[in-house]
């Protein structure tokens, strides 16, 4: 028997959903690049429904215990005393959110002799310590491409609301106001404006895709550079480093992953070699970007907004100072875990423990560390290290 704790974010303030606004999703058979969805031997939910939070289980409960296994389901993660830490000693699977993350520091993991796999239910493991858990022989794995369309179209979303001014042009019809002035003052067309992105994975090629149809000039910075056809079909320009990247664009979204390479990347000394003016959208994660760096140059108009629903840690304190710095655009991290997407996350972490539990190998791109180094897309997107340094201030969330 086996012990997995699955660690999501709290129901609705108005309870779980009887009904949803739609009442099925379109069917999908196979990711943009050919990649099979998950392919589960079976699910115990309805796709569609809300499978993230606490009361949704990913649908795993009636499958888990049926096989003699217990599941621990909780939203109480982070300080001393949560659920998390109390039930964590003896288990032997963790199954964790980067919008609502268990922060699996190095000291965790030596307080979880048993544990052996940690599943991401979605995309971006960096709420692992990667080291500690290659020392330890810990195998990590996430489901690969499950909501990557999901948070390319937030991010195409979140720079047409910075570049065009929606956000606060929908605060003045709040306020049962008219005032027109005040809304074109800062608002601009995207058309012609430089747009580049950091990283030209599955979610920054999706982005370049989406963005071509706008007649912006595209760029992209990237270790692995795109095929030279992929280049020419798109018009994209390639810069072999971010730094020129950050000079030649007008808007930047980020969506490289975070390692030690990219912690704190968009700092001071970056964010100045920027135009003046220009925008950051980053739905990638919140430590890419120095935190105080950011509210700096808006506050002093180099930067001209900052958007994204990435936040370091998360949930962030109540005082964080994204909350309240001028012309942002930022949301809770809710990009990747629509609907639909929640959909394919919770078939592919069901894919990911039927093969745990039967013994039969996890898919390769499912696969960040196994047998002690780094695999499958972990060796392509990752470098060794932890980015988890800092993450104990999530417990300040709780804090009145």
């Amino acid at each position: 028997m086996a012990k997995v704790i699955c660690v999501l974010y709290d129901d609705p303030v108005s309870g779980y959903p009887r009904t949803y606004p739609r009442a099925d999703l379109p069917r999908l058979e196979h990711y943009p690049d050919g990649q099979k969805l998950p392919t589960p031997q079976k699910i115990d939910f309805t796709p569609g429904a809300l499978l993230g939070c606490v009361s949704g289980e990913l649908g795993l409960r009636k499958f888990l215990e049926s096989s003699g296994h217990k599941l621990v389901v909780t939203a109480d993660k982070d300080g001393p005393g949560c659920v998390f830490e109390k039930e964590l000693p003896d288990a032997d699977i963790v199954i964790s959110q980067p919008f609502w993350p268990a922060y699996l520091t190095a000291e965790r993991i030596a307080k979880a002799p048993n544990l052996k796999l940690a599943i991401t239910a979605g995309i971006g493991s960096d709420h692992v310590d990667l080291q500690a858990a290659m020392n330890r022989g810990i195998t990590v794995a996430e489901v690969t491409w499950c909501n990557s369309v999901s948070v390319s179209e937030h991010a195409v979303m979140q720079i047409l609301a910075l570049v065009r001014n929606y956000i606060p042009s929908y605060d003045w019809v709040i306020k049962k106001g008219w005032n027109i002035a005040d809304c074109a003052a800062r608002s601009y067309d995207l058309e012609g404006m430089n747009v580049g992105t950091v990283a030209a994975g599955r979610i920054g090629l999706a982005v370049l895709k989406r963005l071509k149809p706008f007649d912006v000039k595209l760029h992209y910075t990237d270790k692995h550079r795109l095929p030279e056809n992929v280049e020419k079909e798109l018009g994209v320009t390639y810069h072999s480093n971010v730094e020129s990247l950050a000079r030649s664009c007008d808007v930047i979204s980020i969506h490289c992953p975070l390692h030690p390479e990219t912690d704190h990347m968009f700092n001071d000394v970056l964010l100045s070699k920027m135009k003046r003016g220009a925008y950051i959208v980053n739905t990638a994660r919140g430590k890419i970007c120095d935190r105080d760096a950011i509210v700096r140059a808006l506050e002093s108009g180099q930067l001209a907004g900052y958007a994204g629903d990435v936040w370091f840690p998360q949930p962030p304190p109540k005082d964080h100072p994204w909350r309240t710095m001028p012309h942002h655009g930022m949301t809770p991290h809710v990009s990747g875990t629509s609907l639909s997407a929640q959909a394919r996350y919770a078939a592919g972490v069901r894919e990911i423990l039927e093969c745990w539990i039967t013994k039969r190998p996890i898919r390769n791109e499912y696969l960040i560390v196994d047998g002690g180094k780094l695999a499958g897309v972990g060796a392509h997107s990752y470098t060794a290290g932890n980015v988890t340094k800092g993450s104990d201030e999530a417990a300040l969330f709780k804090k009145k």
